[in-house]
């Protein structure tokens, strides 16, 4: 079975340019970065992020309880199919041990609804 905790807080998403300096400002109880060849993606707390970043706010975070093996298949799909029968987006991030899944805070509440009802312990 498939254990998740939601997160305290509410989290931005936001786009740096490609060749941005990964800045000093994110923080917060989950913080991810990511460079591709196309942009810098910054996760953290939504306070943290300056008013003129580029930024999708106000998400809500569920991290499924890890570690999870690297041979532990479904995982992901256990967790999104749900929510988009129930039409709700999502945002994952995977880690080495979790994978986290961010929703909009207007959706949390069908989200965990939608999880649970999935067999997802979701307390």
């Amino acid at each position: 079975m498939i254990q998740m905790t939601a997160l305290d807080g509410r989290f931005a998403v936001c786009r740096l340019s490609a060749d941005a300096p990964i800045p000093s400002w994110p923080r917060g109880p989950f913080v991810s970065i990511t460079r591709t060849p196309d942009e810098l993606s910054i996760v953290c707390a939504e306070l943290a992020v300056p008013n003129d970043v580029r930024a999708e706010r106000d998400w809500r975070a569920l991290r499924v309880e890890g570690p999870i093996p690297f041979e532990m298949t479904g995982v992901a799909a256990a967790i999104t199919t749900p929510l988009a029968n129930a039409g709700i987006s999502v945002f994952l991030v995977a880690t080495f041990d979790t994978d986290y899944v961010l929703v909009k805070n207007d959706a949390f509440e069908r989200a965990a609804d939608a999880l649970r009802a999935s067999g997802i312990d979701l307390p």
